[in-house]
């Protein structure tokens, strides 16, 4: 029985994965796609660079958050101290990355002259 909830464990970590991969290449995408169509206009930009910033950085965050969820997942049944260890460092860097992009993020909606456009 144990074998059976690891490996649908497993699986749906992988899943979870598949979904930030997803994320993250739609949201890069959006954006690059946005980018080159301002400037291919640019004329009147249909959003500033700074919404599009902030678009990605969103989406980034949110990635990030299903990464931590499917490292969680992969260490839930029957871990190791080994696993342990690298479940804490992983959810250090992941956390401290969400962190300083939104603390950019919340900088940049609230002053957005600082950033060109």
């Amino acid at each position: 029985m144990e074998e059976i909830i690891k490996m649908i464990t497993v699986y749906l970590a992988r899943l979870v994965e598949v979904g930030a991969a997803m994320i993250i290449g739609f949201a890069t995408i959006k954006a690059f796609y946005l980018y080159i169509r301002d400037l291919i206009l640019n004329k009147s930009p249909c959003l500033p660079r700074s919404e599009i910033r902030q678009n990605l950085g969103r989406s980034l965050a949110l990635a990030l958050e299903f990464l931590l969820g499917a490292d969680i997942l992969q260490t839930a049944v029957a871990p190791t101290w080994d696993d342990i260890g690298k479940l804490a460092a992983i959810a250090v860097l992941r956390t401290g990355l969400n962190y300083f992009l939104a603390l950019e993020m919340k900088e940049e909606k609230a002053n957005p002259k600082l950033v060109k456009d």
